[in-house]
């Protein structure tokens, strides 16, 4: 029998807040980390994003690594983790990217390897690996370390997922003229495009929780990815590839899709993203399933958004409530789907996760409440 794995702690850092609680709190009273940003680090005019003001650089640090490191000081406050049983990885699809702008273009910690050294020796891990796969990379870093778990290579996994802005980021999602000039819309009739974020996501996993004394209450079940073949930067037109990883993440849970109580899906809030996102839950089967997308809250953030989101929708699931989609008005995409626009109270036992990327990877991932 494959051995069990838990998430036993998570934290967020965002514009919303540094911990997953005020993250999860701001999230539900509708609040938006999302405004009009103007820094010409980042771009000569104004453009929409969420963007976390108060970190700046400093000689010993940039921002994306003070974020991060926050982020993790905060999940593992009160948890020790044995580090040869321990293994971290640093989900993310740019790291130090920033570095490119300033003076320190040849600086080691710009390579992604090196980075997730820095950061793991921080915090005394010895093993870590780099999960840098466009914007699944967050949901794949928690199927890859549920992986490694259920091997028994590793007891326990520490999972980060961290993305800045930068000039690069910026600039390329402009010229692919994928950015929205006003908030963000998943799913609507009437979206124009994304918002950028930037967000450090933590969660810590574990096979083995009563070696470090955690409560295991919600478990990782099953995952799977999928690619579509079909285009570096745009989706399929099918949905069938999305549709297939959900289908084999459900196979591998033995679940059937009436066991999905709701869904974080990925939800751009582009054109093409969401309209294949419908195909795929329309031919999985989940169209009368609530869904929701979190990018209205905060921005598309990269490799951080796999993490950041399934730790607010954990939280929805212990809450028993259901987090609606900001932006979402009129429905605007080919195949019906149950987009929900307003909080709700409900009995909630498992969600599905998924995320799609550049390149035409997917991811889909089972998490369930027991108790």
């Amino acid at each position: 029998m494959a051995r069990q794995v838990w998430s036993i702690a998570d934290s967020i850092v965002s514009p919303l807040g540094n911990t997953s609680d005020e993250n999860y709190a701001r999230v539900r009273q509708g609040e938006s980390g999302i405004k009009s940003v103007s820094d010409t680090r980042w771009n000569d005019k104004p453009f929409m994003a969420a963007a976390i003001e108060t970190i700046q650089a400093t000689d010993e640090a940039t921002r994306f690594e003070q974020i991060a490191v926050k982020a993790l000081e905060n999940a593992l406050a009160g948890i020790k983790m044995p580090a040869d049983k321990t293994l971290f990885i640093l989900s993310t699809t740019k790291g130090n990217i920033e570095l490119l702008d300033g003076e320190e273009r040849n600086h080691p910690r710009i390579h992604l390897h090196a980075a997730a050294d820095y950061l793991g020796s921080k915090f005394g891990f010895k093993r870590n690996i780099v999960v840098s796969n466009a914007c699944i990379s967050g949901v794949l870093a928690l199927i890859i370390a549920k992986r490694f778990l259920e091997a028994g290579q590793y007891d326990h996994a520490v999972v980060l997922g961290a993305d800045v802005l930068s000039k690069f980021v910026v600039s390329g999602f402009q010229s692919l003229q994928a950015m929205s000039a006003s908030h963000c819309k998943p799913f609507d009739a009437n979206r124009t495009g994304i918002n950028l974020g930037e967000a450090a996501g933590v969660m810590v996993l574990t096979a083995a929780p009563q070696a470090i004394g955690a409560a295991a209450t919600v478990r990782l079940l099953g995952g799977s990815v999928s690619n579509d073949a079909n285009h570096i930067s745009g989706p399929s037109r099918t949905g069938e590839e999305l549709a297939h990883a959900v289908t084999q993440a459900l196979r591998v849970s033995g679940l059937s899709t009436s066991e999905i109580d709701f869904i974080s899906a990925h939800g751009t809030a582009t054109v093409y993203n969401d309209e294949m996102e419908s195909k795929a839950f329309y031919t999985a089967g989940m169209s009368s399933i609530p869904l929701n997308s979190l990018k209205g809250y905060y921005g598309h953030t990269l490799g951080a958004a796999g993490i950041i989101e399934t730790v607010i929708s954990i939280r929805s699931l212990l809450q028993n409530e259901l987090i609606p989609t900001r932006g979402f008005d009129t429905f605007g995409v080919p195949k019906e789907i149950y987009v929900y626009k307003e909080l709700q109270s409900k009995p909630l036992k498992r969600i599905l996760k998924t995320a799609s990327g550049f390149g035409g990877c997917n991811a889909a991932l089972v998490v369930e409440k027991v108790n």
